[in-house]
């Protein structure tokens, strides 16, 4: 996480790690669509249906303490994209691990 420092490279970040689409908006809007249809092709690395995609956060303190609204958007919009699923009867396919 020592590589995000804003809006610019929290996109950048996450990207390139989940190769998400050239389409990819790089709002928080597109983040969660991204990771609710995850195990239909929106990254280069899909899950399959029943498994769930952990996302190692590493330096998570740092983070933080450096991007604090950029990391309760992170914490939320993964809360949401489990929520989402859920609601259209889906499993929850985003887990976060904290380091």
């Amino acid at each position: 996480m020592s590589q995000i420092t804003d809006w610019d490279s929290f996109h950048d970040t996450f990207a390139h790690a989940l190769g998400f689409p050239d389409y990819y908006g790089r709002n928080m809007n597109a983040w969660i669509d991204c990771l609710t249809y995850e195990d239909d092709g929106m990254t280069a690395y899909p899950v399959q249906p029943i498994d769930v995609l952990t996302l190692q956060l590493l330096e998570c303190r740092e983070f933080r303490a450096r991007c604090p609204e950029i990391y309760q958007a992170l914490i939320d919009s993964a809360t949401f994209v489990n929520w989402r699923r859920i609601e259209l009867g889906d499993p929850p396919i985003l887990a976060l691990s904290y380091r």
